[in-house]
């Protein structure tokens, strides 16, 4: 058996993944941090956000303050963010912001010298920091580029099987090395979740590849708590076929969202703030178009999609503030910006829910119980500061404070947690039957007639139709029952490279398998929530109910499949009032 000893075990090396680790290094130097991440180099998927992040930087200039930028978050999250949280935010951002400047993020600056900062959905105040529409690349190159300096030791190429958890204690984890074919047990005093997204869920989606939301249902299989999941937001704007994510930064630039009649359609939805409403707002705009026919009908896909008009911005303004753009739009549908309206939709872009957290990242059980020894942080996490809807910007935000966070409190924890000596057994035991079940059960199954595709359609299909912007109880119904049949189907797979080395067949599959308890999580969620809020908007229930569901969906495993309890909003300073944009 393979074993090696962490101090501090991260899972993913996304933007909240390093930004931990470069803090856990840096409060404990003698500790041993660990990166286990199933990519190689900045790969990751924060590497492909685009408009910027969100942080007060020159109040006394602007106007603007951290209660601002905290009440646009609460609001923008439909009110069920916990508020202390948003606080912590906006006062932790603006620091953050100046850290990445310091290791040699290039933020786009003004004529007179200062960072610029750009106007974002449901942001009051112009608060965005950016570096052209490359902001994660940047951002992610010189995290990526600390983080080599300093000693910090990188697994690449290690998918995370399972999260080891004994006697509600962190114990470390099992990684499959998909170079060698063989099952690594890291063990650790402290861990740190920051393994993003699960967007590969959807059928539809602006996430890449890796997104695929397995460490969600390992999380639940280690008696962890997920926190609502059932708000999945659709980003307005993503690229029609493709699902390519189309910034937000172009509509706060200036750009407008047309339907064929030409109409800037915004105005009957979010007067005030146009198309710089929040997401979950533009996305049920543009559908709507769709569905009263007076949306655009792509040829080759059939897809009903709108338009972004960015061609009054001009071309020192596309050239400058959004390049990137411009080549995907070229590359992807061979339409110049510059004369032709970008055809978009909405895809699935983000999760509000993620790892049941404290306000510290602290990873909490059902009953609200610590984990001991473990943390999440950014889009794996729910804190909750996104609530039912995140703001664009927010979300590179989020991954630097918690990542910052959660690396310092793992640091001081490891620094006086017991040798790893006192957990050998337990951690080697839960080893070998990890090894047993990947290696024996999965691997090596002598059945057939079954698809890893097929049985990732049949979820992707029960999550966009029972998921998806507009939701009905019946539909949802469906669609649980579609999972239901996809958990049945998920064990007549039969790998067919029996190899070891970076078998893909078998990586997919363990993911695959991971996943299946998150989309029960998602769907079971919408069900039981019966109002409208944020991204959950059910055609059967359209309006908020705060009397009843001014609540967090808290999901565990139960038995073989999923339960759900609620706990309530932390409102520290504002009441919910009516959204109104």
């Amino acid at each position: 058996m393979d074993a090696i000893d962490c101090d501090v075990i991260i899972i993913g090396s996304g933007m909240a993944g390093l930004r931990a680790a470069i803090s856990a290094v840096e409060t404990g130097s003698r500790l041993r941090v660990c990166v286990v991440t199933k990519v190689v180099g900045p790969r990751s998927h924060s590497i492909s956000a685009e408009g910027g992040m969100a942080g007060v930087l020159y109040p006394e200039v602007t106007g603007d303050s951290y209660e601002a930028h905290a009440y646009d978050t609460v609001k923008g999250g439909d009110y069920l963010v916990d508020q202390d949280a948003a606080l912590i935010l906006a006062r932790e951002a603006p620091s953050e912001i100046l850290y990445l400047e310091r290791i040699g993020v290039p933020w786009t600056r003004d004529s007179d010298g200062r960072i610029a900062q750009r106007l974002f959905g449901g942001m009051s105040r112009p608060r965005t920091a950016f570096v052209g529409d490359k902001t994660g690349f940047y951002i992610m190159s010189a995290l990526y580029r600390r983080a080599r300096s300093l000693p910090i030791e990188f697994y690449e190429e290690h998918l995370v099987t399972r999260i080891l958890v004994v006697r509600g204690r962190f114990m470390g984890v099992t990684a499959l090395n998909l170079r060698k074919g063989e099952l690594v047990l890291f063990r650790g005093r402290a861990g740190i979740v920051a393994s993003g997204g699960g967007g590969r869920l959807f059928r539809l989606t602006t996430m890449g590849y890796l997104n695929t939301g397995e460490v969600w249902g390992f999380a639940l299989r280690a008696g962890i708590a997920l926190k609502d999941m059932e708000f999945v937001q659709w980003h307005p704007t993503a690229l029609v076929p493709s699902g390519i994510l189309i910034t937000e930064a172009a509509r706060g630039e200036g750009g407008y969202l047309v339907n064929r009649l030409g109409e800037r359609f915004m105005k009957n939805y979010a007067p005030q703030k146009m198309e710089l409403a929040p997401r979950d707002i533009v996305s049920r705009a543009i559908l709507t178009e769709c569905k009263e026919g007076r949306g655009f009908i792509h040829e080759e896909s059939g897809m009903c999609y709108v338009g972004l008009d960015l061609r009054h911005l001009g071309e020192d303004v596309l050239k400058k503030r959004l390049p990137q753009l411009v080549e995907l739009v070229k590359t992807y549908t061979g339409l110049d910006p510059l004369v032709d309206l970008i055809p978009v939709a909405p895809a699935v872009h983000y999760f509000m829910g993620g790892i049941h957290t404290d306000v510290m990242g602290r990873v909490l059980n059902s009953d609200g119980e610590w984990v001991i020894g473990l943390w999440a942080a950014g889009e794996a996490a729910s804190v909750s500061v996104h609530g039912a809807n995140r703001l664009g910007s927010n979300s590179l935000a989020e991954c630097a404070v918690w990542g910052r966070l959660t690396g310092v409190e793992a640091a001081k924890y490891a620094l006086e947690a017991p040798q790893l000596s006192a957990i050998d057994l337990d951690a080697r035991a839960l080893y070998n039957e990890e090894e047993e079940r990947i290696f024996n059960r999965l691997l090596h199954k002598e059945v057939g007639g079954v698809s890893i595709g097929q049985v990732r359609s049949l979820v992707q299909e029960a999550l966009h139709r029972g998921a998806g912007v507009f939701r009905d109880g019946r539909v949802i119904g469906e669609s649980m029952a579609m999972v239901s049949r996809a958990i049945e189907l998920i064990g007549q797979v039969n790998v067919h490279d029996v190899g070891k080395v970076y078998n893909m067949e078998l990586k997919e599959l363990i993911e695959l398998e991971g996943a299946l308890p998150v989309a029960q999580a998602i769907l079971i969620g919408a069900y039981y929530r019966l109002e409208s809020r944020g991204s959950h908007y059910r055609v059967d229930y359209p309006n908020r109910d705060d009397s009843r569901w001014l609540v967090h969906t808290i999901t565990y495993r139960y038995g073989d499949g999923v339960s759900v309890t609620w706990s309530p909003v932390r409102i520290t300073k504002w009441r919910p009032e009516i959204r109104v944009y």
